[in-house]
């Protein structure tokens, strides 16, 4: 009977969130070639990527932040280890692109102030319009080639 006690409280811890293999608040760090990381548990802030945030089975899965050693920073959702959904990556010289990862709608502003607005597919602009610094409309993109207006 004791043996059977402490085998279900060991089944019961390890099926825990908190136990388990499910976890928020995690720091991993990315060795390797961005963004195809193995994911560690150590690494230097320096030489490696640093992630905070849901971990899952060892990768980042959910809502992390990843700060680059260049200063470049991603924030949003994450799947399997990868960018996924919504987010943010800012670089470290100004350009910053918020919205849907991979494929979807999305804002990507350049650091001298001009933007793109529209859709992506495959990381392309794909349907959308690029705006100058004042606003002003420099052309358009139609299943991503630019249609000048």
């Amino acid at each position: 009977m004791r043996h059977l006690l402490i085998i279900l409280i060991s089944i019961l811890l390890l099926s825990s969130p908190v136990i388990g293999d499910n976890h928020k608040g995690e720091t991993l760090y990315g060795w390797g070639k961005c963004c195809d990381y193995v994911w560690k548990g150590f690494g230097d802030k320096e030489t490696h990527s640093k992630y905070k945030g849901d971990v899952e089975n060892g990768v980042p899965n959910g809502l992390g932040i990843l700060i680059l050693p260049n200063g470049n920073k991603y924030v949003g959702g994450w799947k399997d280890g990868r960018w996924n959904g919504q987010g943010t990556f800012t670089t470290s010289n100004g350009s910053k692109y918020e919205g849907e990862w991979k494929n979807g709608p999305g804002t990507h502003t350049y650091p001298d102030g001009s933007k793109y607005e529209g859709e992506y597919k495959d990381d392309w602009e794909w349907n959308g319009t690029q705006y100058d610094k004042n606003g002003n409309i420099i052309f358009n993109v139609e299943n991503g080639k630019d249609i000048k207006q």
